[in-house]
């Protein structure tokens, strides 16, 4: 089995990490040259991908590889792996499993309501709509008999080196209130469990929610976090007269509860991390947030 990565960043990485091995061959692309160099070195066949153009490399990994997973995300108006390699993807008869990591904001405000895979999506201009555009574009290529392809809409990820300890340590996180709003988040081990589990599933390809059993305010988050480092937690800040940027703004318009009912039950993944509680503990114990 051949393994190539659009995108080797954060989730990607993590995966290759923990399931890298159960793979023949690894490659797959960064958009800077340095960074590149470093996965070289660590065993990974990698090759620049960006806006400026791609390794002449990459098409032959791609012709070759059984499992694509990508996670680059789609610019204003297109893809950029559709873009440059969609054709070649959809026009090869190589039996292929795509793994597409979108996200659950192509839902959209819902209230605070629970949101499903059986809802149509609703997203608001911009990122999300290019999202959503995005899937459906690999999921007519799914259609194809030599491809399956999977759509795993993740929460927000966190994990080690990217969490509320760390950023209560370095000065950064904010209880940022507003009425009854509330965030999906899952662990980075957990999202490797699902692109694993969606993998191993010998079903069609479909949609999946990937998000863990508790929704949750993000001031309880920088509490409970503070709680364990046994800090007092930064004051709480109104979100209407709060200094934000735009995107952090836009993550407060809107509000949602994504349900991983199907994740569970149809692709049979146990989350390690079912609450940010115990994804929380877990990162203290093993050293997150500490001098």
């Amino acid at each position: 089995m051949k393994l190539f990565a659009f995108g080797l960043g954060y989730s990607a990485l993590h995966f290759l990490a923990g399931s890298g091995s159960s793979f023949d061959s690894l490659a797959g692309t960064v958009r800077n040259p340095e960074k590149a160099r470093e996965l070289q070195q660590e065993g990974v066949a990698c090759f620049v991908f960006g806006p400026e153009g791609e390794d002449p490399a990459i098409a032959q990994h791609v012709a070759d590889a059984d499992v694509l997973l990508v996670s680059v995300p789609p610019g204003v108006s297109v893809d950029p792996v559709l873009a440059r390699f969609g054709h070649r993807i959809a026009s090869s008869r190589r039996q292929q499993t795509i793994i597409y990591l979108s996200t659950i904001g192509v839902y959209g405000d819902r209230g605070g309501e629970w949101v499903d895979e059986t809802q149509a999506p609703t997203p608001s201009p911009g990122r999300s709509q290019a999202r959503l555009q995005a899937e459906k574009s690999w999921a007519a290529i799914g259609k194809g008999t030599d491809k399956k392809v999977h759509i795993l809409r993740l929460a927000g990820i966190y994990g080690p080196g990217r969490n509320a300890l760390v950023n209560l340590k370095a000065g950064t996180a904010r209880r940022l209130i507003k009425e009854d709003q509330v965030f999906n988040r899952i662990h980075v081990e957990d999202v490797g469990r699902a692109i694993a589990a969606a993998l191993a599933y010998e079903g069609k390809g479909g949609v999946f929610n990937v998000s863990d059993d508790a929704p949750a305010p993000p001031q309880d988050v920088v509490t409970f976090a503070a709680m364990l480092m046994g800090v007092e937690p930064p004051p709480e800040q109104d979100v209407a007269t709060a200094e934000m940027t735009p995107m952090t703004r836009s993550f407060y318009a809107e509000n949602k509860r994504a349900s991983n009912r199907k994740l569970k039950e149809e692709l049979g993944v146990e989350l390690a991390f079912p609450t940010y509680r115990v994804g929380l503990e877990a990162l203290w114990n093993a050293g997150e947030g500490r001098e």
